[in-house]
């Protein structure tokens, strides 16, 4: 069976390596002179001050847009490879007959079916895990140069740690799956496309910030590398709105642009300081509702034991639906 794996999938494990190599290759050549890049900033001296700090914010400028756009493109690498590599496993079996010919074989139908989910599903876990090492080192140096947006960012989160590999196999099982309910390869791809989407989704927008109870603070001096999920201003218990922080800057000429983005005016005077420290001190509120970075691999743990428990149940659902099903 291992031998009749290999050849009837040889073409969707090399995929899978072509996927992974190609966004290796890349990450490789944008983040070796990244590296390069942030070595020079991080040898500034004496580390605060003004020459520095702006060694840091150019260097964040560079880089940071450029890394968060290719982490929202290499998002699709799981939905890719449970839609071209699992899906079509068993639903091109069903779709073009040839399963009846496998279950007259020597070997019956659970060995059959589970010598093919087992090898490929680890198959492609081990290249996601290998694959998210790497994408560990590429993101370093935007992390160590103190981005907002830290380790438990959504775009972020999912590629590092043990989620990507979690996340892969998930997105597997749930195109075998697909494939085994519908029996048609094409169908079956988008099914499981959308179907990995909407996990995702429901995953990043609601669930994965309710793992632990979040901190909520008044202190307007968040911890580096925090995952802010929602920041607001209050004034005697109820929320303030734009008009009322511009009402609160009117007399030092400052417009709130949005809640938390403000824009000096010609008449700003020089000695106004932090416009949030100048908000706190006429009566309003800064509420922060926020994940501290240190919780990175316990989310990560969390993540990665549904995402296995979910994929654990929908390959044995697949076995036995494949068991249940006539000739």
């Amino acid at each position: 069976m291992a031998w009749v794996t290999w050849r009837q999938h040889r073409l969707a494990l090399a995929g899978v390596v072509a996927l992974f190599g190609a966004a290796a290759v890349y990450l490789l050549v944008t983040g070796l002179p990244m590296h390069d890049a942030y070595r020079a900033v991080a040898g500034c001296r004496p580390t605060g001050s003004d020459l520095c700090n702006k060694a840091v914010n150019d260097f964040l400028r560079t880089y940071a847009p450029g890394v968060g756009v290719t982490f929202g493109l290499l998002q699709a690498i799981p939905a890719l490879i449970g839609a071209f590599a699992g899906a079509p496993l068993l639903a091109r079996e069903f779709e073009t007959g040839t399963f009846r010919y496998a279950w007259t074989q020597g070997f019956g139908r659970a060995r059959w079916i589970v010598a093919k989910l087992v090898s490929l599903a680890v198959a492609v876990t081990i290249a996601a895990a290998v694959f998210s090492v790497l994408v560990s080192w590429y993101v370093q140096p935007i992390l160590d140069a103190g981005d907002s947006n830290g380790p438990l960012y959504p775009t972020l989160f999912d590629l590092s740690g043990v989620a990507l590999a979690a996340w892969t196999l998930a997105a597997f099982a749930i195109g075998v799956f697909a494939g085994v309910l519908i029996r048609r390869v094409v169908p079956a791809m988008f099914a499981t496309i959308a179907s990995w989407a909407a996990l995702a989704f429901v995953t990043g927008a609601f669930l994965r910030a309710h793992y632990l109870a979040p901190v909520l603070t008044t202190n307007p001096n968040i911890p580096t590398g925090a995952w802010i999920i929602n920041q607001g201003w209050f004034k005697g218990g109820n929320p303030a709105g734009l008009d009322t922080i511009n009402q609160t800057f009117a007399p030092v000429d400052v417009r709130a642009i949005t809640p938390n983005l403000f824009q000096p005016g010609p008449a700003t005077p020089a000695n106004l300081g932090d416009p949030v420290q100048y908000l706190i001190q006429h009566g309003l509120t800064q509420l922060t509702t926020y994940q501290p970075a240190s919780r990175f691999w316990t989310f990560q743990w969390i993540e990665g034991g549904w995402l296995l428990a979910l994929s654990l149940i929908l390959i044995a659902a697949t076995v036995w639906l494949v068991r249940r099903r006539a000739a």
